[in-house]
């Protein structure tokens, strides 16, 4: 027998699993997907350690997977023909000899169901027939099932034929009766899908281990921009997209130097500084939620090196080709809100077991005042509001202000030629 393990090494706060892709008694490949585990950050299949058939699964959907954890159990390709008798005969006929449920796709062809995603098709009410797949060779997964579930519960309900009766009489509300919507409130569900889930406990649990505490400055974004006006045609020559994150980046490398503590882990007995600058890009999927690639040693990258890991990253993020190890190994994370409006977002929750996490406000024009020649004048310049959440545990405000004011002074003094 051969044990399926989850793998040791996983991105998130913790790991369930999904879904089966495979029945007691199927045979199956090397390296066939045989389950999905998801965590807060990403859904992964775990491939079959030898080709067999699948004897034992032992935890089922909605169970926890620690890392290492003995998912099932595969009797090898060289045995299944000798013991094929005994494994069918140990197998109840009712999980063993029923086919594996199909949906026909919208091309016409055959995608198989897991339980999982039958349960929910089920549950939701969905036809699978209609439902685009995003799993392995255009499978329909569960995670497919709820989007497509959530996608039809908010479309508008059609007008009724009938004309509506008038809502009751009103009634004076209680102290008991404040917080309850009241009845004549039109509504509708839409489904948590288990990556929200994980977010909204990482989230939680974020919140209750660290005392958060954020600072708040304004960069001038004039000598950046001037800087990637002049280079971007030559990084574009390379295959390059030269982003302002790739400046923001550069500029978390030099501002370590002058609070390392930023760059941290607290632990219960001491607190373990990073050498290694990893920094994770908090890159929004939409309504699917919210994934972090890490880019790695960026203290030994120059503004190329960092922004072609950059694009590659935010690239396959937005593709779904992420794999855990992208996500894995960060030190600190950057959260651009300001690509979506914000001008400020406080606190920005902190990526755990990290220390702290940066914070990037809407880029606008603003009028400031400036010195020049020793005379105070107006000057209308590009500006964003930049903050820093702290665990307080970690560290206090001394650094705190000591980190930003250098992250500050690097974007704002950035020399001018070339690279």
């Amino acid at each position: 027998m051969i044990d399926i393990l989850a793998p040791r090494e996983q991105e998130g706060t913790k790991a369930t699993v999904r879904a089966w892709l495979k029945k007691v008694g199927d045979t199956v490949a090397l390296d066939e997907p045989l389950v999905e585990l998801e965590t807060d950050k990403v859904t992964q299949e775990v491939p079959a350690p030898a080709a067999g058939i699948l004897t034992e699964i032992l935890l089922t959907s909605d169970n926890e997977a620690a890392p290492g954890a003995l998912l099932g159990r595969l009797r090898p390709a060289g045995q299944a023909a000798v013991e094929a008798a005994a494994a069918s005969a140990s197998v109840p006929a009712t999980t063993s000899v029923a086919p594996a449920a199909v949906a026909t796709a919208p091309t016409g062809g055959e995608t198989r169901l897991s339980p999982s995603a039958k349960r929910a098709a089920k549950e939701f009410g969905i036809d699978p027939a209609g439902v685009k797949g995003s799993g392995h060779a255009g499978r329909v997964t569960r995670a497919d099932i709820e989007r497509a579930a959530a996608e039809q519960a908010a479309r508008p309900a059609a007008p009724l034929a009938a004309p509506v009766a008038a809502p009751p009489a009103p009634v004076a509300a209680s102290p008991a009766m404040t917080d309850t919507p009241s009845a004549g409130v039109r509504s509708h569900t839409v489904p948590h899908d288990s990556m929200r889930r994980r977010i909204a406990e990482h989230m939680s649990h974020s919140l209750s281990v660290a005392p958060h505490v954020t600072a708040v400055f304004e960069a001038d974004f004039s000598a950046i921009m001037a800087h990637r006006r002049a280079n971007k045609a030559s990084f574009e020559k390379a295959g390059i997209n030269l982003t302002f994150t790739a400046y923001f980046i550069a500029a978390c490398v030099e501002a370590m130097k002058v609070a390392p503590s930023i760059n941290s882990r607290w632990h219960d007995d001491h607190l373990e500084i990073f050498d290694d600058v990893n920094i994770g890009i908090g890159t929004a999927l939409g309504d699917k939620g919210l994934v972090v690639p890490v880019v790695r040693g960026a203290q030994d990258l120059s503004l190329k090196g960092i922004a072609s890991r950059l694009q590659d990253l935010t690239d396959r993020a937005r593709g779904g080709r992420l794999n855990p190890a992208d996500m894995r190994g960060g030190t600190f994370t950057i959260s651009n809100h300001g690509v979506s409006g914000s001008l400020v977002a406080t606190p920005i929750i902190i990526n755990q077991p990290q220390s702290a996490i940066l914070g990037i406000g809407k880029l606008e024009k603003r009028v400031v005042v400036r010195e020049v020649g020793g005379v105070d004048t107006i000057q209308i310049r590009p500006m964003a509001f930049v903050s820093l959440t702290i665990d307080h545990r970690v560290v206090d405000g001394h650094q705190t202000n000591g980190w930003l004011s250098r992250f500050v002074e690097v974007l704002e003094n950035w020399p001018q030629g070339n690279g």
